[in-house]
C-alpha cells in the first residue's frame, strides 16, 4: 500500500526512475497500472464520496467524529478511524477560524438578580432553565446584534431577534418568540449575564408577567453563562467569520439558515450524543409515549 501511493504520486517521474526506486521491473510496473481496482479501493472510493457529500452538507463544518455519525445513521459500516485516514489523505477538513470573545455592558443601577444557575448546566426535562446572551455581526452597514434563548435541555434556540440596536426591545422580541413556540409552565429560571437589557424595569416586568424566576451570572465571570457563550462560538467560526456581508438584511437571512435549518434540526452536538438538539428532544418524546 505504501509503494502503491508513492507511484500514484509520482506519476510525473520517468518509469526508469520509478522502477528502480521501488526495485520492480518495468513489465511489472506497467502491469500494476493495468490491473483492475481492488474492491478495498472500490470501497474507499465510494465512502470518500460519502464522506464529501456530508461535509459539503455541514457547510465544511464537521470533522471525522461527525461525519462518522452522519455515515453510521446512513447505514454505510466503516470505522471511525477509517473515516479519518480517508479524510486526511484526501485533505478533508473541519473550517476553524478565530475565536470569539464576548463583551457586556453591566456598569448601571438596576439591581441583579441571584446566580440560581451556579454553572449547573445539566437540565433533565426540557423548558425548565433557558440562559440567554446578546453578540454582534460585522456588515459593511454596520453592527447587527442579535440575541438568543437557550433551552438547556436540548440546547434547542428556542427564541431569537436581531436588530440594529442593543436595546431591551431585543431581548423582549426574544422572549416573546420563546414563549410562543414552547409555552412553558411556571417556573422556569431564566438566566443570562448582568446587562442592563437583561435588568432593566421593561424586561424584569416582562419576565414576572411570565411568571419567570431570573438569575443572573457573577460579574464579569462569562463561565456562568458558557453555554450561550459556546453556541455564539460555533456560530462565528462556522459561519459568520466565513462571510462578508454587505447588509444586515444579507447576515439575517444568514444567521436564521444557520439557527433555524442547521443548528436546531441538523447539526450534531457531542453533549447530546451526536443528535442534533430536535433529534434529541424527539428522542426523549419517544421514550416518554
Amino acid at each position: 500500500m505504501k509503494y502503491q501511493f508513492i507511484m500514484e504520486k509520482s506519476i510525473d517521474f520517468p518509469v526508469s526512475r520509478i522502477c528502480h526506486v521501488m526495485n520492480v521491473s518495468k513489465s511489472g510496473y506497467y502491469a500494476w497500472l493495468k490491473a483492475p481496482k481492488s474492491n478495498r479501493e472500490l470501497e474507499n472510493e465510494d465512502l470518500v464520496k460519502k464522506i464529501k457529500s456530508f461535509h459539503e452538507n455541514s457547510e465544511g463544518i464537521y470533522g471525522s467524529p461527525k461525519i462518522y455519525e452522519d455515515l453510521i445513521e446512513s447505514g454505510v459500516s466503516c470505522g471511525i478511524h477509517r473515516v479519518e485516514r480517508l479524510m486526511k489523505l484526501n485533505n478533508i477538513y473541519a473550517k476553524t477560524k478565530k475565536k470569539f470573545k464576548a463583551t457586556t455592558d453591566s456598569n448601571h443601577s438596576y439591581p441583579v438578580a441571584p446566580n440560581l444557575l451556579n454553572r449547573d448546566f445539566i437540565v433533565e426535562k426540557k423548558d425548565t432553565v433557558w440562559v440567554s446572551d446578546i453578540t454582534y455581526i460585522e456588515t459593511r452597514e454596520g453592527w447587527l446584534y442579535l440575541c438568543i434563548i437557550m433551552d438547556l435541555f436540548s440546547r434547542m434556540i428556542v427564541g431569537w431577534s436581531m436588530a440594529n440596536h442593543m436595546r431591551s426591545e431585543l431581548v423582549e422580541d426574544a422572549v416573546n418568540m420563546a414563549w410562543l413556540k414552547r409555552n412553558p409552565i411556571a417556573g422556569l429560571i431564566f438566566h443570562s449575564d448582568r446587562g442592563v437589557q437583561y435588568a432593566c424595569n421593561s424586561f424584569k416586568d416582562l419576565i414576572d408577567s411570565k411568571k419567570c424566576i431570573q438569575s443572573m451570572s457573577r460579574k464579569g465571570d462569562c463561565w456562568d453563562n458558557a453555554c450561550a457563550e459556546s453556541f455564539f462560538h460555533s456560530l462565528k467560526t462556522e459561519k459568520v467569520y466565513f462571510n462578508k456581508y454587505i447588509s444586515r438584511d444579507e447576515a439575517k437571512r444568514s444567521i436564521f439558515k444557520y439557527i433555524e435549518v442547521f443548528y436546531n434540526r441538523q447539526r450534531r452536538h457531542s453533549y447530546l450524543g451526536y443528535k442534533s438538539p430536535e433529534n434529541y428532544e424527539q428522542s426523549f418524546l419517544g421514550k416518554a409515549a
